[in-house]
């Protein structure tokens, strides 16, 4: 019932974001998987655009946080104020309650601000003074980051990255993209025209199909073996987590799922495999001293290249 859902996604976004076929894609399955994803790219490719039409095409719950350098944690989760007509304290829930998440420019906020979506991201619930509630289901954060080299950037820690199942690197569009997207903003958008191609009930369908979709004990042990491998490697100073082959097993299910199968392929875990491990391996930094010009992307896809799948 479900299996057209990528094409009516696409299709549907395809009417305000032009030529983010592919991230738009794997939004999706992070969705499906039950992960949350990053989005990397320099202001103006359309980071923020992606994410809330996405949502829009869901037809789910959707908040959005502009990190900034000033911002509290309570700015996010919420927190404890005093009820004056009851006379006292009641939590009041922060944006972070909501379905789909947009953390925008998440890496402009100091450290201690990002730290309050990490609970939210892992356990699914909120916590403070001792006082905890549930997030909705589903729940899902798309973080939008500026390259390093920008200007008042912190960089986000290494658990703090690991919680996301996908990072996507939205480049610049072709010639020929970037000539369609000026047409159309010569003109205005009206993001109203985006609807819902699925209802909640269904979403929640497909989320339960997905867990349904088998991994079999071969595909496991293939995903172990590329685990391995990436924290053998004399060129990587810090492997894949066990929380990165968990969330590569898992988003292979939302693929194959979305490909029409009930059960985990080899190539699920190759087309995935780059988008899961890159942005969680940190490379040696020898190596540029060396002249080595290696990147994490080269590494990852090396391996994926070099680890033999089952028959």
């Amino acid at each position: 019932m479900t299996h057209d859902l990528r094409a009516r996604l696409l299709s549907e976004i395809g009417k305000i974001v032009l030529s983010r076929e592919e991230e738009a894609g794997l939004l999706l399955i992070s969705l499906l998987a039950g992960g949350h994803a990053l989005l990397e790219g320099v202001p103006g490719v359309s980071k923020t655009l992606l994410a809330r039409s996405f949502s829009k095409c869901l037809g789910l719950d959707f908040g959005r946080v502009q990190f900034t350098p000033d911002m509290l944690p309570l700015d996010v989760v919420g927190g404890f104020v005093f009820n004056l007509k009851e006379r006292e304290f009641e939590f009041r829930k922060g944006p972070v309650f909501t379905n789909i998440l947009l953390a925008d420019e998440l890496n402009r906020t100091p450290p201690k601000v990002q730290s309050s979506l990490l609970e939210a991201m892992q356990e699914r619930q909120v916590t403070v003074d001792g006082h905890t509630e549930k997030l909705p289901t589903p729940h899902m954060v798309i973080a939008t980051q500026n390259p390093f080299e920008f200007r008042g950037v912190y960089p986000l820690p290494e658990g703090q990255i690991d919680r996301f199942m996908v990072k996507v690197s939205l480049t610049y569009p072709t010639r020929d993209a970037e000539s369609a997207i000026i047409r159309r903003n010569m003109t205005s958008m009206d993001e109203s025209s985006i609807t819902a191609v699925i209802s909640r009930e269904e979403l929640l369908d497909a989320l339960r199909f997905v867990g349904e979709v088998k991994v079999s004990d071969e595909i496991i042990d293939y995903i172990s073996r590329i685990a391995e491998r990436t924290r053998n490697d004399p060129r990587i100073v810090l492997g894949a987590s066990p929380r990165a082959m968990v969330h590569l097993a898992q988003g292979s299910r939302a693929k194959a799922y979305l490909d029409g199968r009930n059960f985990v392929i080899p190539d699920d875990i190759k087309s995935l495999g780059a988008y899961v491990l890159t942005h969680r391996i940190r490379v040696a930094p020898d190596l540029a001293l060396k002249g080595e010009a290696v990147d994490p992307l080269s590494l990852v896809k090396g391996i994926l290249d070099e680890v033999t799948p089952p028959r």
